[in-house]
């Protein structure tokens, strides 16, 4: 019989309060530890290792250790930005959603096995040998053999043949592209001693039947504008500033997202760095998602997905044809994809509503801001059939606009950054893309030249305004604990 993954002597003891501690008392508990010195990463890690080895990815994307390992880099950051024992809420959080998915019945009990890893004969030979079973959507196969390919090969070598995989199923499900990357991102935290373990979902998430459907229309780009034998300029500089502007600008007004490969190929083959193009795209993603009158909390993915793609631009190792993939098939998958049906006309916020409103000093401006978030009506969810289908709330409107003049007053973003990651860390409702979505916009911001960089911090305020309130029960049970 197969042994459950066994941890070390030191981190055994608190992944099993994660797994056991009853979820009624879980809050409170987690809390005295972290009062008590335990420190944030050894508590997150271990958290991290208990959704692993409990809980199972049931059909989907929602449940399991996919958003739990998906959302470590988003937290691990948001905590550095917050003050005082407000920071250990987003820690909370993540353990809070951990328990709960392994005690939920659709996601357990589960218990992940010790595996061996298998070579197929060598390197080439277990290469080809996981991309049988991923066409067989044999996951079990696919995990040993990842095992043996971690230990063999550099592991950016063994992310790149994944992403072989994930990239073609991002038009199945954003989330196939996303959880590889976000889970690596977390990896360079944590430590890369717990990657053949934290990547073992991954694997088996991502290469779990269907097939990876044909990329054939954007290899067709790739040849048709010969950007894998021309020589592409990787890096951008002040010179491409105008170029990116405009590309972005015009990505922002498109309302065929289908039109969206062949543009950046396009610009790619034109001169315009393959950095510059990702920024481009960032710049139009905002736009769009600030155009989108969707009201589904956990439609994110317009920025998590660009934010992923431009840190894949960046990470060396990855093919080119990889990152080229990557970048022409952001507007792929689902939840972004229905973005496009719920569009309002560009520029967005309106220009005039936000002339309209009262000058404020920035102290003032950002309690306004504040309170119309916190005023948000609440959501009757009696009146829900589908949550992809909901819009958004006519007084959201009112915060993207208060944001809009923020940004032109030129107040401090730091203070709205802030401000935001306040709101977002109290969310218990969208598993994790709240937070996941605010560091999106923030990476997004600061690494997005001006003037278009503004334009995060305002889709960040509309996010937050569209998931405040809809379940905050583990803050306001951890508040009442908080000094």
């Amino acid at each position: 019989m197969h042994k459950r993954v066994q941890y070390s002597a030191e981190i055994e003891p608190l992944v099993q309060f994660v797994e056991e501690t009853d979820p009624a008392h879980l809050v409170e508990q987690t809390l005295a530890k972290l009062k008590t010195g335990l420190p944030i990463k050894t508590l997150l890690t271990a958290s991290a290792l208990a959704v692993v080895r409990s809980s199972d990815i049931p059909p989907g994307h929602h449940g399991g250790p996919l958003h739990p390992l998906a959302g470590l880099h988003a937290i691990r950051h948001i905590i550095e930005r917050l003050s005082g024992e407000l920071r250990f809420v987003p820690v909370v959080q993540h353990v809070a959603l951990s328990n709960k998915h392994i005690h939920h019945p659709n996601m357990g009990p589960y218990v992940l096995p010790e595996f061996e890893p298998v070579s197929a004969g060598g390197v080439e030979e277990t290469k080809q040998a996981f991309l049988k079973a991923v066409q067989l959507g044999l996951y079990n196969a696919a995990d040993h053999y990842f095992l043996w390919l971690w230990q063999n090969l550099p592991p950016v070598e063994v992310l790149d043949l994944l992403l072989t995989v994930a990239i073609p199923k991002n038009l199945l499900d954003d989330h196939y592209f996303i959880f590889p990357l976000y889970t690596w991102r977390a990896l360079e935290w944590l430590g890369t001693e717990y990657t053949p373990i934290l990547m073992r979902p991954v694997v088996r998430y991502v290469t779990r039947f269907p097939a990876p459907p044909s990329l054939d229309e954007y290899e067709a780009l790739l040849d048709k504008y010969e950007l894998l034998e021309r020589p592409l300029r990787l890096h951008t500089d002040a010179d491409e500033t105008v170029a990116v502007g405009q590309l972005g600008e015009a990505i922002a007004q498109i309302n065929t997202y289908a039109e969206i490969p062949e543009t950046l190929a396009k610009a790619l083959s034109e001169g315009l760095s393959l950095a510059g193009a990702g920024e481009a795209l960032s710049i139009g993603a905002a736009g769009l998602f600030l155009r989108s009158l969707t009201g589904n909390p956990m439609d994110v993915h317009l920025h998590t997905g660009i934010n992923v793609r431009r840190y894949l631009l960046q990470l060396e190792g990855i093919s080119l044809r990889n990152k080229l993939l990557a970048l022409l098939t952001w507007h792929t998958g689902p939840e972004v994809r229905t973005t496009e049906n719920r569009m309002e006309p560009s520029p967005q916020p309106s220009p005039e509503a936000v002339a309209a409103l009262p000058k404020r000093s920035q102290p003032e401006l950002l309690a306004a801001l504040s309170e119309s978030i916190y005023s948000q009506p609440p959501t009757d969810w009696s009146q829900v059939r589908n949550l992809g289908l909901m819009r958004a709330v006519p007084e959201v409107k009112n915060t993207v606009s208060l944001a809009q003049q923020y940004a032109n007053l030129g107040y401090d973003a730091t203070a709205l950054i802030v401000r935001l990651a306040e709101i977002a860390c109290q969310d218990n409702f969208t598993e994790l893309h709240a937070l996941k979505h605010h560091q999106a916009t923030v990476e997004e911001f600061y690494t997005t030249r001006t003037p278009w960089r503004s334009r995060h911090l305002v889709a960040a305020a509309q996010a937050a305004a569209i998931s405040y309130g809809k379940r905050r029960e583990v803050f306001e049970k951890a508040a009442l604990l908080l000094v």
